[in-house]
């Protein structure tokens, strides 16, 4: 029997790797085209207006601050990590198909639109790896659409799109053993008060400009379902050294009323009730970007705690790595076995 090919997509927003203008304008027109329109009406006109002041303020901001983002570094660090896991897994799929990995983006080239059209046409099927533990229309969402666009009513058996890995246990614990092996001496020995933790995560709209709950598919119970499950396991785990763990969303701020529990907030919280120090740990994204690297851990850094640190994503960690690649050969056997099925019931016809 002829071995079948797949295709492994892994992807993410991206953003700009070298900082000019030239290569944010288009950057900034993806996003308000692809995203904020989703809630915010904006003219097509007023997309250029708006996506060229966004480009020239990010590139005055950045530069000032000689701030280059590693996101897609590190993006194409996780996708190394995956293949080579794959390849090491020593799985019996392997025989009977063929597996390859690639890299792709929403926003920055190479785009995923574009990657997947071409794959249509080379591979028997693609799983889709979005690098957002929580989905949302504007997160994980993105990808589906552009499934949906392209392959219409056979994406059903021809594309698997990851989602809940929020929900995984295994996750939880290699986020905690990862904080935990990250936490600096400092941290450790401080003995003199109370520490706190902050989970980054992006924030979502709540309600509407109307004052209404959102149409589309924000992902709200799921973020906060993501923080009680790791707020409960991290003060229960025996190395635990916080007194208090608490959600610090990333927001916008067009579209209506986001969520409160904010970044700024948990910050003022701690300081206010006399805390030492203060982690801060982005647990809502797989790779560090321009949101938490740069704009959560300049907020940490103006704080005045005794003692604070900054713990990287999980980034391309080794555990993270192996666990993913037996994520995606669960999501490959799955898409093997449904066609596998739609071509027996053909034969049988």
């Amino acid at each position: 029997m002829k071995r079948k090919r797949y295709a492994v997509v892994v992807t993410t927003y991206g953003e700009v790797e070298a900082v000019t203008v030239r290569n944010l304008w288009p950057n900034s027109r993806r996003i308000l085209k692809v995203v904020t329109r989703q809630i915010v009406k904006i003219p097509t006109a007023m997309i250029y207006f708006i996506a060229d002041y966004r480009s020239t303020k990010h590139y005055i901001d950045w530069k000032l601050n000689r701030y280059r983002s590693s996101l897609l570094t590190i993006n194409r660090a996780q996708k190394t990590s995956l293949a080579d896991a794959l390849a090491e897994s020593g799985s019996d799929f392997f025989l009977k198909a063929e597996v390859n990995v690639f890299e792709a983006y929403y926003f920055v080239p190479p785009y995923l639109d574009d990657m997947l059209q071409q794959l249509q046409q080379e591979y028997d099927g693609v799983v889709v790896v979005p690098m957002i533990p929580v989905e949302s229309a504007f997160s994980c969402g993105v990808a589906c659409q552009m499934v949906i666009d392209l392959y219409g009513d056979s994406s059903f058996s021809k594309v698997r799109v990851m989602s809940k890995l929020w929900k995984e246990d295994r996750l939880h614990r290699i986020y905690i053993e990862y904080l935990f092996s990250q936490l600096s001496t400092a941290v450790r020995l401080h003995q003199k008060g109370k520490i706190g933790l902050v989970l980054v995560i992006h924030g979502t709209l709540v309600k509407n400009r109307a004052g209404n709950p959102p149409k589309l598919f924000t992902g709200l119970d799921e973020t906060v379902a993501f923080f009680e499950v790791m707020k409960r396991k991290i003060m229960a785990d025996p190395e635990n050294i916080f007194t208090d763990v608490r959600q610090g969303c990333i927001n916008h701020s067009n579209g209506g009323e986001w969520t409160a529990d904010t970044i700024e907030r948990a910050l003022e919280e701690f300081k206010r009730e006399g805390y030492e120090g203060v982690v801060m740990f982005p647990y809502g994204f797989f790779a560090d970007n321009s949101e938490t690297e740069y704009d959560s851990w300049k907020k940490l850094a103006a704080t005045e705690f005794a003692v604070s640190q900054y713990v990287r994503c999980i980034n391309d960690s080794p555990a993270f790595g192996r666990w993913l690649a037996g994520r995606v050969l669960d999501e490959l056997q799955t898409l093997y076995n449904l066609q596998d099925a739609f071509e027996s019931l053909e034969h049988n016809q």
